[in-house]
């Protein structure tokens, strides 16, 4: 049975197991977590002005907000002041900075009442991110920008945690899903044709698990979760920041969550910036990962 922990009082390497056994982990708003919010809720409101941002798909066209997505959101991505600001978070939170590598944050959006739900704002179908060649060490962190209501925020599926899906990973390469696919986002407005990996077996979506921390608020879990977006009928935008990291220690040891279903290929470990001098993981913890996951599926 998953558990859910608040403001947990653990060492990092106590929560780290823990997540790896399928728990989630919610923290109270930091002085840096509201600094990042801040940072993000400032470039939204000057890419969409004169609109409110939450309520600016009732005022513009569905291609004209796709694209002022396509370029606000990587413009966030590789701002200089995230690759501040998201070391301190991780500091905060109590990981090593020697040892804690992130990737660089991501701002989501998801419209309501189906408004844009491909493309540069895709509404996740129930999925893990070891699905997407992530390394099952990784741990997720997600913060809301704005705030959360059940019918707009995200579901897990934790029943699913030890229990494999049959799907479709094994069309999943990271390094090819970069090359073709990443840069195309804006363009997928009313279908999005990308390959992507999904279950090929009816999932039961209830019970599930819906965490509601409040803007700045910090939820952490495996990136061998199951879990999905909850169809966004709350009339607004919900807007977002994710992020992943990795421990050193864990991925050269080959730990973490088990894989139960998990077919890719490729891997997303040339991604992650060491916090103390954003340094990438050496070859040495990389190489095992390069041809997708090292440990076998199970299920």
């Amino acid at each position: 049975m998953t558990a859910l922990y608040l403001d947990a009082n653990l060492t990092d390497d106590e929560r780290r197991h823990r997540l790896y056994q399928g728990d989630l982990f919610v923290y109270a708003p930091s002085p840096e977590s509201l600094e990042l919010v801040a940072f993000a809720r400032e470039m939204l409101r000057q890419a969409f002005a004169p609109h409110d941002p939450e309520l600016a798909q009732y005022s513009m066209p569905v291609a004209d907000f796709a694209a002022l997505l396509g370029e606000l959101k990587p413009k966030f991505i590789h701002h200089p002041e995230c690759k501040r600001l998201l070391p301190a978070l991780l500091q905060r939170l109590g990981c090593d900075p020697h040892k804690t590598y992130f990737d660089v944050p991501r701002l989501r959006s998801a419209t309501s009442d189906e408004y844009l739900t491909t493309g540069i704002a895709y509404a996740f179908h129930p999925h893990r991110d070891t699905w997407y060649s992530a390394p099952f060490c990784q741990i997720n962190c997600w913060l809301p920008i704005t705030a959360l209501s059940p019918d707009n925020c995200m579901a897990f599926h934790s029943r699913y945690f030890a229990q494999p899906v049959r799907n479709s990973s094994e069309i999943y390469n990271y390094q090819e899903w970069n090359r073709t696919s990443r840069f195309n986002a804006a363009q997928q407005i009313n279908a999005d044709t990308r390959p992507q990996p999904k279950a090929l077996e009816p999932v039961e979506l209830q019970p599930d698990v819906r965490v509601l921390p409040p803007p700045g608020g910090i939820l952490l879990f495996s990136a061998a979760q199951l879990h999905s977006t909850v169809p966004n009928t709350s009339r607004r935008t919900r807007f977002s920041i994710d992020f992943r990291i990795v421990n050193l220690d864990d991925a050269t040891a080959l730990r973490g969550a088990r894989n139960v279903d998990s077919r890719c290929t490729g891997s997303t470990m040339g991604d992650y910036l060491r916090c103390t001098d954003l340094a990438h993981l050496p070859s040495a913890a990389t190489a095992p990962y390069e041809a997708g996951p090292p440990q076998a599926a199970t299920g």
